[in-house]
């Protein structure tokens, strides 16, 4: 019942249309989209977000607002004259609709080959399945159709479309009559430049990947068929002007390159009146959940002669922790390779951000300072639009800067509290079976979104070895973020350092927040050994500066023993109320010691008996392995040791 009251109101608003003269109908479908453009601000606003997306540097603020709300009024005015139009007698229409170089369609019909047409929502789009019959009424011509909701309107809308000759086909029954007009020498006309949704091929429209319908170069293959254009013009109040393009594709053309000549071919009817087309329609659309295109079935394809494509900006809210931040650059680098136009910007704290300009797969840092939440939200919108937000802590803060900051697509784990924030919602994996490293955590972010299963390495810093002539300065971090359950008896790195010096010559310096410094302290008194104490005075830049000059890290499960992987320095890390297959350093160059006791792991800040674990753990065993770390180290033309780091 309700299908049929707005199919009345259909008609009856048809019958006005057609009281009135074509050109008063024009002004009044100008006055309507001016007040649709007034009243629809969500379609105002995706109008301008495509606007800025294609001419992006191009034109100014006030240009775009101006093609936008003229984009309102065209709109409306052709809708509205096209009512009155596709019941006309052909000869009146066509005293106001123009044809140009209808030379080039006639020439490949009547040579006997078959013709895709490739149609444009632009301007009074309607009227080409009749004006098409009209200029070539010698040849079949037919077109596809999506059927509308509503089977009133849809049944008189295609009785009209039909009634100067053009067959139909609904897209639900498949393409074998589409195929069998073709080869019997027809035309098809095709509206090709829609979002295709997930069965499209990625290609650039207005240097923008978007999903884009392959079906005129699939059916052009399939038939041999030459692929054409045409889109109706809006040329002033009720004028209109029929373009034909001359062939799109060339001999040996692929179904990809045709697709991509197709929004080439587009793109330059639209640059023709940028204000007549479907500026409201969400053309470049980011595909949920997988706004990454690995697992597109006809993928990405990109002409060799595009020079540079739009970025599709992602903002990743990193870690508050080094050691985290770490760990996560696995999913980052998994991201960043999901899409060709991706680009990174991370956002991290101020004391951690210097770690990400480590990552060559990340574009841009944002530097947060401490301080309130709007500070971070005025940071991230200094740097313009973001795409997606990929939100790595868990916090209700964090999915609050990408909120307030206007990102439209946020996605994390669910966290606390924070759901009705984020419109993507990351599953947590289930914790029973054996114990997974941390870093498919955040692995299973980059999964979610479309990303690579298998990031490719970091090869950004092969594994150190001794430059000639050189001692080797180990780097020693006693102390430890959680809690004191973490650190190893300071008394016996102090014996470990003494042994090691006894052996050969080195210089031992200490790394680690203020925190430690009463530990670092002790260690240096009672040494007895050269020692350079830096603990709670570096900067981060600082710390990797110094750090990358070790040939190896001796340290507890800390930060900083994450920060040394991705630097190319072997570590040795001590381990005893945590568990190294959840947060243990990654690569090859790591040595864990550790001793399996009933109680470990814990996971507590304190022990609360004898401290077993780390007791368990002598000075000889952690001397043997330094040793046996330094002396690979020692031998630089063994270059089979210096493999580069990995996830």
């Amino acid at each position: 019942m309700l299908d049929f009251s707005i199919y009345l109101l259909y008609r009856a608003g048809t019958a006005i249309a057609s009281l009135l003269p074509v050109r008063a109908l024009f002004a009044v479908g100008n006055f309507l989209g001016l007040a649709a453009w007034l009243l629809l601000p969500h379609y105002r606003r995706l109008a301008r977000r495509n606007l800025e997306i294609a001419f992006a540097g191009e034109k100014s603020s006030r240009e775009l607002r101006r093609i936008a709300r003229r984009s309102f009024q065209w709109l409306s005015a052709n809708l509205l004259c096209s009512l009155k139009m596709v019941s006309m007698p052909m000869e009146k229409m066509t005293r106001y609709i123009e044809a140009e170089n209808l030379e080039a369609v006639h020439t490949a019909l009547r040579g006997g080959g078959p013709v895709v047409l490739l149609l444009s929502h632009i301007g009074p789009w309607e009227l080409a399945a009749q004006l098409v019959p009209h200029y070539a009424p010698y040849a079949r011509i037919g077109s596809p159709y999506q059927g509308l909701r509503n089977r009133y309107i849809d049944r008189d809308i295609n009785r009209r479309r039909a009634r100067t000759g053009s067959e139909l086909f609904d897209r639900s029954e498949g393409f074998n009559k589409p195929i069998e007009l073709l080869r019997s020498g027809g035309l098809l006309g095709i509206f090709a430049d829609q979002h295709a949704g997930d069965h499209g091929l990625w290609t650039p429209f207005f240097g923008r990947l978007a999903s884009t319908s392959p079906l005129p170069g699939l059916l052009a293959k399939r038939t041999g068929a030459t692929v054409m254009a045409a889109a109706i013009h809006t040329e002033g109040p009720a004028r209109w002007r029929m373009v034909f393009t001359p062939q799109v594709d060339a001999p040996g053309d692929s179904v990809d390159s045709i697709t991509a000549k197709a929004n080439d071919v587009i793109e330059q009817q639209v640059r023709r009146a940028p204000e007549d087309w479907l500026w409201v329609h969400n053309r470049w659309k980011t595909p949920k959940p997988h706004f990454l295109l690995t697992h597109y079935r006809r993928g990405v394809y990109v002409p060799a002669a595009t020079r540079d494509l739009k970025p599709f900006r992602i903002l990743i809210r990193g870690s508050n922790w080094l050691g985290d931040s770490v760990i996560s650059m696995s999913a980052v680098r998994a991201i960043k390779a999901g899409r060709p136009d991706a680009h990174i910007t991370v956002a991290a704290p101020e004391k951690i951000a210097p770690v990400w300009k480590l990552v060559p797969e990340v574009d841009e840092v944002i530097e947060l300072k401490t301080g309130s939440l709007l500070s971070a939200v005025r940071a991230i919108r200094q740097r313009g639009r973001f795409d997606v937000a990929v939100l790595f802590p868990n916090s209700l803060r964090v999915a609050l800067e990408a909120w307030l900051a206007g990102v439209p697509r946020r996605v994390g784990y669910a966290g606390h509290d924070r759901r009705g924030l984020l419109n993507q919602i990351v599953p947590e994996r289930s914790r029973i079976g054996p114990i997974e490293h941390q870093v498919l955590h955040y692995l299973e972010i980059a999964a979610a979104v479309g990303g690579l299963a298998e990031p490719p390495p970091l090869s950004k810093f092969p594994l150190r070895v001794k430059p000639n002539g050189a001692n080797a300065r180990i780097g020693l971090c006693p102390g430890a973020e959680y809690g004191p359950a973490k650190r190893w008896l300071p008394e016996r790195f102090a014996e470990v350092a003494l042994a090691v010096s006894a052996q050969r010559p080195v210089q031992w310096v200490l790394f680690g927040t203020s925190k430690d410094a009463e530990i670092g302290a002790a260690i240096e008194a009672s040494a007895g050994v050269a020692c350079i104490n830096r603990i709670g005075q570096t900067t981060m830049n600082e710390l990797i500066a110094e750090l990358s000059e070790c040939a190896l890290l001796l340290t507890n499960d800390t930060g900083t023993m994450h920060l040394a992987t991705i630097l190319g320095v072997p570590v040795v890390a001590i381990f005893g109320s945590t568990e190294p297959y959840l947060t243990g350093p990654l690569g090859r160059a790591r040595h864990i010691i550790r001793h399996q006791v009933e109680c470990s792991p814990c996971f507590l800040r304190e022990c609360p008996i004898d401290f077993r674990c780390m007791k368990a753990v002598t000075v000889d065993e952690v001397v043997e392995v330094v040793t046996s770390v330094l002396e690979t180290w020692e031998r630089p033309l063994e270059r089979s040791h210096s493999a580069h780091s990995e996830n």
